[in-house]
C-alpha cells in the first residue's frame, strides 16, 4: 500500500490484522484502511454535482432521485465537506430534465427566462433546469 485512500498521503503505518487482512493507518488523518478495501468508490463528478445541486436548493431526496446515489451518502458529503446552504424564504427552485432538443424549445419561449434565475447543469445525456421564483404573494 502506497498511499491513504482518503488523504493520498504516503505516511502510513501497518495497524494489526482484521479478519485476516492487513490493516494500516494513516498518520496525517488517521484513517484507518485494508488493502483490499471492500465498497465501492463514488466518481467523484457525482459527488460534485450532488453537492452543487444540494446548494441550489434541492433536497437529499430529490438529489437522490436525480443521480441515484443515496440520500445518505450526499448527507455524508455535506457533513465532510461542511456545506452551508444560504436560506432565503423569498425563493424557491424548481427543475425540469430536459433532453437536447428540449432545452432548445424551453429557451425559446419568453415566458421560461423572465422573472426568475435559470442555471442549467449537464447530468449525463440530459440537462438540468434550475430555477429561482419568488414566492406570490
Amino acid at each position: 500500500m502506497d498511499f491513504c485512500p482518503q488523504c493520498q498521503s504516503d505516511e502510513i503505518v501497518k495497524s494489526g490484522i482484521v479478519n485476516d487482512r492487513q490493516r494500516y493507518k494513516c498518520k496525517s488523518c488517521n484513517y484507518f484502511f485494508t488493502v483490499n478495501k471492500l465498497g465501492k468508490k463514488i466518481d467523484q463528478y457525482y459527488v460534485t454535482k450532488a453537492l452543487q445541486l444540494y446548494l441550489e436548493g434541492l433536497t437529499y431526496r430529490e438529489i437522490e432521485r436525480i443521480l441515484g446515489i443515496s440520500h445518505v451518502s450526499v448527507m455524508n458529503w455535506v457533513k465532510k465537506y461542511n456545506i452551508q446552504k444560504v436560506q432565503n424564504l423569498d425563493f424557491h427552485p424548481t427543475y425540469k430534465i430536459l433532453s437536447q432538443s428540449e432545452l432548445g424549445n424551453y429557451f425559446s419561449l419568453p415566458e421560461n427566462t423572465k422573472g426568475s434565475g435559470v442555471i442549467v447543469t449537464e447530468l449525463g445525456d440530459k440537462f438540468m433546469i434550475i430555477k429561482w421564483e419568488r414566492f406570490k404573494e
